[in-house]
Order: C-alpha cells, then sequence, then structure tokens
C-alpha cells in the first residue's frame, strides 16, 4: 500500500539545505507534496534552483519576524501549509564545565525556541482549517543521558515535549504533532564528531562514555529518518499524534 494524503499538500521543511532536512524535503516531494525548503543558508536556493516540486527559502527560525514572512510567503507563493517538518538543529558538543553563555544560548535558540517559533506561526494558520500535521526531528539523545552533549540533549528534550504539548492542544482541531527521534546519522553534523576510524567506534559503543553501540550495526542514512517522518505526514498515520518515533537502529534500547 502506498502512502496516502501527501500528494498535493503543501510542506514546508526547516534545515533544508543539507544533511536530514534535505532528504525529507527530497521524500516529501517524491510521495506528491509541493515543498517549501527553508534554512537560513543561502545555498539553499542553489540547491534547489533546478528541482522540480521543491522552493528554496531564506530564513532564520531563530528569528520571530523572519519566521511570520517566511510563512506568509509560503502560504502567499504555494497554498496554505499543510505539513510542517521542524528540522533546523545545531550540535554543540562538550563538558558542561566548558559550556560557554553564548553556546548554550544557541542551542537552544535554534533546536527549541526554533521550533516553537515556527512550529505557532504555522500551527494558528492550521487551527482555522482544521487540519495540518507537524513533526518535530528531534534526537535520541533527549530520551538518554549522554556525556558531552548536554546542551544539545536539554534542548532537543525541550523540542520534545513541547511538540507533544502542542498536538494535546491541537488534537481538537483534528492538527496532529508528532516526533522523530534519530540515532547518530550520516550527516556532516554526524561526521564533524567522527575520528580517523570513522562511525565505528559508535556503532560499537563505548563503555567509558557509557554509551550502548547501534545493535542493527550500522549508522543510519538520512532517507532512515526521511521515511519516518513522511510516514507521520500521511493518512497512514491518521490516528497517531503527540508519538515519539525512535529512528536509531536499537541505540537506546528504548530505554
Amino acid at each position: 500500500m502506498g502512502l496516502q494524503g501527501i500528494d498535493g499538500r503543501i510542506a514546508l521543511v526547516t534545515g533544508a539545505a543539507r544533511g536530514i532536512g534535505a532528504a525529507v524535503a527530497r521524500a516529501l516531494r517524491d510521495n506528491g507534496a509541493v515543498v517549501a525548503a527553508a534554512d537560513r543558508s543561502p545555498d539553499v536556493h542553489a540547491t534547489y534552483e533546478d528541482v522540480e516540486g521543491i522552493t528554496g527559502f531564506t530564513a532564520d527560525v531563530t528569528d520571530s519576524a523572519a519566521v511570520g514572512e517566511l510563512v506568509d510567503h509560503v502560504e502567499r507563493t504555494l497554498g496554505p501549509i499543510d505539513v510542517l517538518a521542524n528540522v533546523a538543529g545545531v550540535l554543540q558538543t562538550g563538558p558542561v564545565t566548558e559550556c560557554t553563555d553564548g553556546e548554550w544560548s544557541r542551542t537552544f535558540d535554534v533546536n527549541s525556541t526554533g521550533v516553537f517559533t515556527v512550529s505557532r506561526e504555522v500551527t494558528r494558520k492550521m487551527v482555522s482549517r482544521r487540519r495540518g500535521c507537524v513533526i518535530t526531528v528531534s534526537s535520541n539523545a533527549a530520551g538518554v543521558p549522554r556525556s558531552g552533549m548536554a546542551a544539545y540533549a536539554a534542548s532537543k528534550a525541550a523540542a520534545t515535549m513541547f511538540t507533544k504539548c502542542l498536538g494535546l492542544e491541537l488534537a481538537e482541531y483534528g492538527i496532529r504533532c508528532n516526533v522523530v527521534a534519530p540515532g547518530s546519522t550520516d550527516t556532516p553534523m554526524q561526521r564533524s564528531m567522527w575520528t580517523e576510524q570513522g562511525p565505528d567506534p559508535i556503532v560499537r559503543g563505548d563503555l567509558d562514555s557509557y554509551r550502548v553501540g547501534i545493535p542493527l550495526g550500522r549508522i543510519a542514512d538520512p532517507e532512515d529518518v526521511a521515511a519516518a517522518v513522511v510516514f507521520l505526514a500521511s493518512d497512514q498515520a491518521r490516528h497517531i499524534t503527540m508519538h515519539d518515533l525512535y529512528v536509531d537502529g536499537g541505540a537506546t534500547l528504548r530505554a
């Protein structure tokens, strides 16, 4: 059975210039959606310049005025937004004792407040139409402590709970809000943490940092995460809301 309910829908994807965001934008397009691919990097325009069904938009999710302009622009040029995929994110690593105020604030500004700001603007319009869905790409780190990743994990935990609370508030309007929580995924963000050994230590795990390996024995591809987002956007998931779907090869043992 093919996925239904996506063909012809308007989808807004943040953080869409590369990595998981780009995979989500293309997967939604491949299932028939008309996609607004937003990113703070102007590279987003070149990325989709010749891609039918995807239009690049420049916007910073930490700027509430810019987000409002983005949402209005998308709805004027493409149509009413039916699907929102919150994918924009940044990674801050290192011990808590060495984390600066600026690093902490920046991580929350993008990973948490950005999800709030974009979701608020989009769902304000969805409420009057009594339809739509929101999918926030969080992280399995939101549910399991990670050494050296406190700011990132905390910001993703905040985004996860925000999305679930939003889903509870908007259920009466027929709007579904769900979370996809990836584990280690082969993106530029992930590769920035690799040593000369590549992904092997992540797959094996590290007892010194209390980190379990990946039972399925592989790092995820961005397309693996995108497939979960597309499913939750489809009519096949019409009775699923406030759910947190882990896509991590079993790495957290679903703790």
